[in-house]
């Protein structure tokens, strides 16, 4: 009953390959993790077609080609991850996505997923948290980059839309690849589970295991670690 939820955060490492997404979830089931996480969204809903890379892409994936271009690449059709939930079910370990459009809500929602993940990019996105507050689903919501003022009126969001704050874990989260110890200020997650008692957790961006050990023995109920098979990929 008390035991940490680990998260591999795969993201988009699968390089839009559902075969190597499926060795994602064999890697995270047999690390142990309780959940496998990707992303679910639809390109032309995201960013415009001219938007250019953050400055972290550009070094890891070059900046001869946009942002929308890299998106659509690595795009998940809504096929392919209804055959990576059956594989992950089969496999014992919880499927997750982090929508990042409304669209890709009612797609999970249908997938009938029992906990969405939101990105600290969309704390302030209020007619996704909205949607997703009034399906009355368990919420885990990342933090970086945010004030407390945007914690706050995030969680009143997801409260009032119909969620209870009792399925709410708020994660401590650097927006930073990677976060350098010196920036990752743990005690930001206590303060953030004082001042709006609710569960919390840790998104964790270092390099090491370190961080998110320590985390845990702070009273992070929920760890999320990004997760591929090669980091040369």
């Amino acid at each position: 009953m008390n035991k940490v939820f680990i998260i591999a955060e795969a993201g988009v490492n699968h390089n839009g390959d559902v075969k190597l997404a499926k060795k994602i979830i064999d890697s995270a089931k047999e690390a142990g993790a309780d959940a496998i996480k990707f992303q679910s969204f639809i390109t032309e809903n995201l960013v415009t077609k001219d938007a250019m890379k953050a400055n972290y892409q550009q070094i890891t994936t070059g900046n001869t080609e946009t942002q929308f271009e890299m998106l659509k690449r690595l795009e998940l059709s809504a096929n392919d991850q209804i055959e990576l939930l059956k594989y992950a079910n089969n496999k014992k370990i919880k499927f997750l996505s982090t929508p990042f459009d409304l669209d890709s809500v009612d797609l999970l929602n249908n997938l009938k997923l029992d906990i969405f993940k939101i990105s600290s990019g969309d704390i302030t996105n209020y007619p996704l948290l909205s949607k997703i507050g009034s399906l009355n689903k368990k919420i885990i919501i990342s933090t970086g980059m945010c004030n407390l003022d945007e914690v706050k009126d995030a969680l009143n969001i997801l409260i009032k839309s119909g969620t209870k704050k009792d399925n709410i874990t708020v994660l401590q989260c650097n927006t930073d690849y990677p976060t350098e110890y010196k920036d990752v200020n743990l005690r930001a997650m206590l303060t953030i589970k004082e001042e709006f008692n609710v569960k919390v957790g840790l998104s964790d961006h270092t390099p090491g295991i370190e961080i998110s050990l320590a985390a845990v023995g702070m009273g992070a109920e929920v760890i999320e670690k990004h997760f591929t098979l090669d980091k040369n990929m």
